[in-house]
């Protein structure tokens, strides 16, 4: 029985997640204020309502053409996520711009895979450029500095690719995906603001696990030769909202998770050999928890103490790329209830 003092389950979890954790995390609150807020921009779309009616909804006004638009990504190993990306977005872009390295951020040595599995993509190949950049393989550094570097080789390609003033430009990691709709919106309606974030929803594992709807890093940009600089934070105060998804850790075997486990660029997560193990990982998968045994990444203690435990299941397949769904059974570890993962 409680004596009165101490009898809340929810309790109880916090000090078993806490344990072992740097307490900095658990105190963010105190030591860091939070980020300025976006101002969030209303996004209307149904399919049956007219292309001028929806720019007219938003306060733009429609062009007498659609803008080019180039979507821009570093690929590391996420073939399928990357197949159901360029699926979604295929009918409004312009150029796909691809970069891809032999070596992660962290300076692993990694195979060009999307060199290798290439023959996928034949439905984008006439749209598509490809770069290869070397690693620097740079022990010891920065994760962020390579990947500082890798976005500056981006920035080449992309003027290799073609790409002109005020051609829409998708600044976003593979797993980021815009919503078809949404970029159709964009390239269509005029006085879009120059740089305007993506709000995605977020999802962990697979669309299985909605997360909430805070992902902002996504951006798209009206190019300006000179000034524009492809990169992965905030640019801009305004920000779209529900425009797409972000599958963080979206892998069909365990070895991709072991893989973007020591690829990541916070490195620093990966703090116990034991995090690498199959049989951890496929049970972290299934319930819904942290890889990394990590507390939630919030700026108050009630945002924190809310989403401590695992991930509540969802059961909605709704409102998921079209691609997916068309081939449920090829993907079906991101849809609800298939949580099992191969060892690869």
């Amino acid at each position: 029985m409680s004596d009165g003092y101490y009898n809340s389950k929810k309790t109880d979890d916090i000090c078993g997640e806490v344990r072992g954790q740097k307490i900095s995390y658990f105190l963010r609150p105190l030591w860091e204020s939070p980020p300025k807020p976006f101002h969030e921009i209303p996004h209307y779309y149904n399919e049956n309502v007219t292309m001028e009616t929806l720019c007219n909804l938003h306060g733009w006004k429609i062009r007498e053409s659609p803008r080019r638009v180039f979507d821009a990504v570093l690929f590391n190993n996420e073939i399928d996520i990357l197949t159901l990306r360029w699926n979604e977005l295929y009918p409004y872009i312009t150029k796909f711009v691809l970069l891809e390295s032999n070596s992660t951020f962290t300076s692993l040595s990694k195979p060009l895979l999307f060199a290798s599995n290439r023959q996928q993509f034949k439905f984008i190949e006439p749209r598509l450029t490809y770069g290869m950049i070397g690693g620097r393989f740079r022990k010891g550094e920065n994760p962020f500095v390579e990947e500082a570097y890798q976005r500056v080789a981006l920035d080449q390609l992309l003027r290799i690719a073609g790409i002109e003033d005020d051609d829409l430009l998708i600044m976003s990691d593979v797993d980021e995906i815009p919503s078809a709709h949404t970029i159709n919106l964009l390239r269509w309606c005029e006085d879009i603001p120059p740089v305007i974030h993506l709000q995605l929803r977020n999802y962990l594992y697979s669309f299985e696990y909605h997360v909430d709807n805070k992902s902002w890093r996504a951006s798209v940009h009206r190019y300006k030769m000179g000034k524009t600089r492809y990169a992965h934070y905030r640019q801009a105060d305004v920000i779209l909202s529900d425009a797409g998804w972000h599958c963080s850790f979206c892998f069909q075997y365990i070895s991709e998770f072991i893989f973007k486990m020591k690829a990541y660029s916070h490195t620093d997560r990966v703090r116990f050999s034991h995090y690498l193990n199959p049989k951890r990982i496929q049970d972290v998968i299934c319930r819904g928890a942290n890889l990394f045994d990590m507390l939630p990444e919030e700026y108050t203690f009630k945002e924190i103490i809310g989403k401590m435990g695992p991930i509540p299941r969802s059961y909605s397949a709704v409102h998921l790329p079209a691609y997916l769904l068309n081939n449920a059974e090829k993907y079906k570890y991101l849809l609800p209830g298939n949580c099992k993962r191969e060892s690869g």
